[in-house]
Parts: C-alpha cells; sequence; structure tokens
C-alpha cells in the first residue's frame, strides 16, 4: 500500500497517543497514489466514534502533509499537495483542509481546536470552509488536513509527576506563550504509560534547538518536582538538527552539518549544476 512505488521508511505509534506516523519518500506522482491509498485504509479501518488517543485528531487521517527535501522544491511539493487535496476530496468524498504553504497562517492546531466537533460546529457555522469534498463532515471518518511544509522535528519529553506541570512547561516552551520561536508544545497524560510528557512540533529547528528545549523543560521540571525521564523522537529529523545538537552537546566550537562526512559526501554527490531543475 504505502511502500508500492515508494519507500516507507520510518512507522511510528504508541497506545496512549494512540496514532500512527508514517514517513515515505518517493517521485511525486508515485507519492500522490501511495498516500491516496493509505487514507482510504485510514477511512476503512478507523471509526472516530470508538477512536480514543492523548493525541489531538480532526479525522481518522488526520493529517497529510508533504514535505521537500530541498527548500527549491517547495512549488512542486505544493502542486502535489494540491494534486493530492484535489484527488481525496474527489475519489474519497473525504471534507479536505489546507494548511501550511497551501494556507499560510493556518496550521493543525487552527482546525483541531475544539476536535472534531468544534470543527464541524464551525463548518456548519459558516466560519470554515473545505477546500475540496464535501462540506459536511461524517462523524466516523471526520475529515482531513492536506499541506505543504518545510521539514520539522516531531519531539516529545517524557515526564514523572503531574499533569498540570507537564501543560504549564509546555506554555513556558511554545511560542504562541512567549517561549521558544517555531515550538508548539502541549503537556499531555499517558496512562497507559504512567508517565506525562510535553508533546512538541519544532518548526524551525534553526531558531529552537533541540537541546536548549530539553534543557530549558529539565530545569522548568526540576522546579515543579517533576523528573526529565527521556525523550522521543516521531518520525525523521533533519540531519542538520541532530548535527547541532550533537556539537552542542560535545561542546564542539563551530560545528554545524557542515562537518558531518556522509553529510558532505552526500553534499558533494549532488552539486548544484547535476540537480534537476525546479518544477515550477
Amino acid at each position: 500500500m504505502l511502500s508500492s512505488g515508494t519507500r516507507l521508511l520510518d512507522v511510528h505509534a504508541d497506545p496512549d497517543h494512540n496514532r500512527s506516523v508514517f514517513t515515505l519518500v518517493g517521485d511525486d506522482a508515485e507519492l500522490v497514489e501511495a498516500l491516496i491509498a493509505g487514507v482510504a485504509c485510514a477511512l476503512e479501518r478507523i471509526d472516530l466514534r470508538r477512536h480514543e488517543g492523548a493525541h489531538p485528531r480532526i479525522g481518522a487521517a488526520d493529517v497529510v502533509p508533504i514535505v521537500p527535501i530541498r527548500p527549491e522544491d517547495m512549488p512542486r511539493a505544493k502542486e502535489s499537495a494540491l494534486v493530492l487535496a484535489e484527488r481525496i476530496g474527489r475519489e474519497l468524498d473525504l471534507p479536505v483542509f489546507l494548511y501550511g504553504e497551501l494556507s499560510p497562517g493556518r496550521g493543525p492546531a487552527f482546525f483541531r481546536a475544539g476536535g472534531i466537533d468544534g470543527l464541524r460546529g464551525r463548518v456548519e457555522a459558516g466560519e470554515l470552509v473545505p477546500a475540496f469534498g464535501p462540506t459536511e463532515l461524517d462523524e466516523r471518518t471526520g475529515a482531513v488536513l492536506v499541506g505543504a511544509r518545510r521539514p520539522l522535528v516531531a519531539f516529545n519529553v517524557n515526564l514523572r509527576g503531574r499533569l498540570d506541570a507537564a501543560r504549564e512547561i509546555a506554555a513556558l516552551v511554545r511560542e504562541r506563550d512567549g517561549g521558544f520561536p517555531g515550538v508548539r508544545a502541549l503537556g499531555l497524560d499517558l496512562p497507559i504509560a504512567g508517565l506525562v510528557q510535553v508533546s512538541m512540533n519544532v518548526e524551525d529547528w534553526e531558531a529552537a534547538a533541540l537541546h536548549e528545549i530539553v534543557a530549558a523543560i529539565e530545569h522548568e521540571a526540576a522546579a515543579r518536582g517533576a523528573e526529565l525521564l527521556g525523550s522521543e523522537l516521531v518520525g525523521l529529523m533533519p540531519a542538520g538538527a541532530a548535527s547541532l545538537a550533537a556539537g552542542a552537546a560535545l561542546r564542539i566550537d563551530g560545528f554545524d552539518a557542515s562537518r558531518v562526512l556522509e553529510l558532505r559526501l552526500l553534499e558533494d554527490a549532488a552539486a548544484p549544476e547535476d540537480r534537476p531543475a525546479p518544477q515550477e
């Protein structure tokens, strides 16, 4: 299904979030076909009326981003995302909302506020209109968010402590409340694991270094009688973000991705004169 014509690079799932994140790579047309098949499978297997999980969601498929590896390929990503959105609406009869580069200023949190019931109410009130597909949300399948965006780091920090402590710390580190730029954060309860969590999307890892975020969370957790137990990566992360954190941990002056052997070899192998021209 997802790996048909594409490469499935990673799958992340856990029972508390009750959510699966698939990372795949492929050419434009192959990627669109694989994602349509994946959304169709989610609609068949997931019933939101019986679905429970810590992570916010507004649909069985919830969110489907197209992410260009190179910044200059963003126009291609946007084009593919629009093709995908139109086909999901037409072929799968699912309401599609656009976010990210397809609808600047609107991210998943904009649509997830209030959950699926909140989104349905905003649609019925005329506040929001799906870009493609029907204008009514089925209570079993909900809607889907389709967009194009830069690579981000989906990164969670697990704590032993109170839920209100995790929520307070999330408010301190997220950009909206004066924290790190480009950081979206929630405090979540993980009853199966017996932990609480600061769940984050780091949308600009160059502006908000992961090691600095973790250090801030650890400091604030200690001030609230909570203990930082570890962190987890959801999906994959840009090599530059890992390099920056490694350089900081090792205290190497002037360290960046250009000092990583494999990355330099990849850059040399894809010299600008050898790269295909971006599709406008």
